[in-house]
């Protein structure tokens, strides 16, 4: 019995405003979790720089994500700044029924959307440091204009606070040392699967 309770799957949703290191963050369970699989969302935004479709996204028109929607393919969907973002809903399913650890990478409105649908997910924020370091991050990507930065930066406020006060994110990790951030994470997954 105990073995079947550690290999639950276990499905972790990590949120953030831009900037805050949850793709670091994200890239490292994925290499410490031998068990773990990256959720791949759809979006209809462009690819940025050395985006690969299918590993970093996958990229879609604006009709596809609709079909998508209105056949309920996706576990959750949101628009952010203009474009759509959604979670394909049978590989997650099919990951978390061979008792992986599922990585997700999404937005407060995502993680809303999956602490109703999935509440047994493990919710985490991740808080930048300061707002500085969050506008020196955006600024060292060089991958986004600086109207686009401003419009993250404006952004991050609101998802920051709805976090905090939702109920939706019960951990909150503040990523000042990626190694320190991982650690956290690392350890509430394991207190989790274990449960």
């Amino acid at each position: 019995m105990t073995e079947a309770r550690e290999q639950r799957g276990v499905l972790v949703v990590i949120s953030g405003p831009s900037g805050a290191g949850k793709t670091s963050i994200c890239n490292e369970l994925l290499r410490r979790i031998p068990d773990s699989r990256w959720s791949v969302s759809v979006t209809t935004r462009p690819r940025r720089g050395d985006e690969v479709d299918g590993r970093h996204y996958r990229f879609i028109s604006p009709a596809q994500f609709q079909q998508m929607v209105d056949a309920d393919e996706l576990l959750e969907h949101a628009e952010y700044l203009g474009n759509r973002y959604g979670t394909p809903r049978a590989p997650v399913e099919a990951a978390l029924g061979a008792g992986r650890v599922v990585i997700m990478e999404i937005d407060v409105q995502g993680g809303a959307q999956i602490a109703r649908r999935l509440p047994e997910s493990v919710r985490i924020f991740v808080l930048p440091p300061t707002m500085e370091t969050l506008k020196a991050r955006l600024a060292g990507r060089r991958t986004e204009p600086e109207a686009l930065q401003a419009k993250r930066i404006a952004e991050a406020d609101g998802e920051i606070a709805f976090a905090r006060t939702s109920g939706y994110y019960p951990y909150f990790i503040t990523n000042d040392i990626l190694e320190d951030s991982v650690a956290a994470i690392l350890d509430i997954i394991e207190r989790e699967r274990r449960r």
